[in-house]
């Protein structure tokens, strides 16, 4: 009987909470506050659609629609009229686009997190696949230039992954640098041997998985991304062989390679009690 009386109370209070949403009396995120004490798994949740409720949808005022309006039809001109735009007007419209997505991707983390990260996607392609188009209109053929501009991206995507804490970012942020790292070898090192290639990269290896260790007692998200990329990089050397020629037959590669394996299985293993606790 009791049981019975606090679902009806429920009911009650969930149906006022309603009114005071479509009255506009109280905030709307005060409302899903109220929403998540009350509603019980038995009581049917109100519709949503990526962390967006239907009833925001039907009680929103015509100024909101208003204002998506105006903003969809900006981007649409600014994206047929972007070639006929000065360089100068070209890059403040790119930088405006990335930053307001950006803007959104943060103010949306905590409430809808698929919005924030669709949000970090969007802007985060933007800004690569915009900065690649500028130079190629402009006809910048420069290798330094596009390898520049990719370790500028793969600076914001890592600084705002960790801001956001969101891993992906991150990964990608560390892989474009180390990237960008390995295309610097390339054009530096010519036919490198085993011994030039282990000592340019062992010494990254360890850096970042020393930094995985110093992070790991603030921001355990970022120590794992860390070590992740630590072990990647560990294994560059053997990967940059599929991309240059190099002063060393197959056969060296595989030992190599294989030893590098056992020796990171082992160090794995033994030191898994340690590790674990950096990532979890």
């Amino acid at each position: 009987m009791s049981e019975l009386m606090d679902a009806e109370k429920r009911k009650l209070i969930v149906r006022e909470i309603h009114h005071w949403r479509r009255s506009k009396l109280l905030p709307e995120h005060y409302c899903d506050f109220l929403m998540n004490l009350y509603v019980d798994e038995s009581t049917p949740k109100p519709a949503s659609l990526m962390g967006v409720s239907a009833s925001s949808v039907a009680n929103s005022n015509w100024k909101i629609w208003l204002v998506i309006m105006a903003v969809i039809a900006a981007l649409t001109l600014s994206a047929l009229n972007f070639n006929s735009f000065g360089l100068p007007m070209q890059i403040g419209i790119s930088t405006l686009f990335v930053i307001i997505c950006y803007a959104f991707a943060y103010r949306q983390n905590q409430k809808a997190p698929v919005v924030s990260y669709l949000l970090c996607g969007v802007s985060s392609i933007a800004l690569l696949f915009l900065g690649l188009y500028l130079l190629d209109f402009y006809d910048v053929s420069s290798a330094n230039a596009y390898i520049g501009y990719l370790a500028f991206c793969s600076s914001v995507w890592l600084f705002n992954g960790l801001l956001g804490r969101m891993a992906i970012f991150q990964i990608c942020g560390w892989l474009g640098l180390v990237g960008t790292y390995g295309w610097l070898l390339l054009h530096k090192l010519n036919s490198p041997g085993w011994f030039s290639l282990e000592i340019s990269w062992i010494p990254v290896s360890i850096v970042l998985i020393w930094m995985a260790w110093l992070a790991h007692h603030t921001n355990k998200q970022a120590a794992s991304v860390l070590l992740l990329v630590g072990i990647i990089v560990w294994f560059a050397p053997e990967a940059m062989t599929f991309l240059t020629d190099v002063n060393m037959s197959s056969r060296l590669i595989q030992l190599s390679f294989t030893g590098k394996l056992v020796s990171a299985g082992v160090a794995l293993f033994l030191l898994r009690k340690k590790w674990v606790e950096w990532v979890m």
